[in-house]
């Protein structure tokens, strides 16, 4: 099943982890340090509203609330080379947050995270990502799939995976999938930061 059909398929509790899977991951990017979202994950496990944590996310992070407009328009022509436009589209996806989980704008916001996190993959990533979009990895295709784009692709299809066959129970290992992701991020991030120095 593609990432699309899965997301298609999500209740939100899947929706509000995958979104917030991908925006884990791209907090390197934001500076934040690990356990920034934590109080997110924790929401989502007990079912409590997140708005509280999302506020303090947004406080600690520096980023106010925006809409989720063009939060997963990357425009597919990342060659590595961007890291201003990985860290925008990361900024966007915490800003665009729902306050509640069970909002009707948890799948737009999951569906956009998931556009703009393999955007900024692609756009990290030193080797080069041949499709013209990441619309059509969303959908399946996985010629010329760049190691970045494609590592990321497979943790989103896994969160939603667990999620959809375990439900809150999944939560965990989806918490563990995305620090996993985090730190390839981070690492990527920090050799960047090397070779431009």
């Amino acid at each position: 099943m593609s990432l699309v059909e899965l997301i298609a398929q999500a209740d939100e509790r899947g929706l509000a982890a995958s979104g917030l899977a991908c925006l884990d991951r791209c907090v390197p990017l934001l500076g934040g340090d690990d356990l920034v979202l934590r109080p997110l994950w924790a929401s989502l496990a007990d079912g409590s509203d997140w708005s509280e944590g999302l506020e303090k996310a947004r406080g600690s992070l520096g980023t106010g609330e925006a809409t989720g407009e063009g939060i997963g328009k990357g425009g597919g022509e990342g060659t590595g080379e961007n890291a201003d436009e990985a860290e925008m589209l990361a900024r966007r996806m915490l800003a665009a947050a729902p306050a509640s989980q069970e909002a009707a704008g948890i799948r737009l916001w999951a569906d956009a995270c998931s556009v703009a996190s393999l955007q900024i993959h692609r756009l990290l990533d030193p080797a080069e990502d041949r499709a013209p979009s990441v619309d059509s990895r969303r959908e399946g295709g996985t010629e010329g799939m760049s190691p970045l784009v494609a590592a990321e692709l497979r943790r989103q299809v896994t969160v939603l995976e667990l999620l959809a066959g375990h439900g809150a129970a999944g939560l965990r290992r989806a918490l563990d999938i995305s620090t996993e992701g985090r730190r390839v991020l981070r690492a990527v991030v920090s050799r960047r930061a090397r070779g431009l120095g």
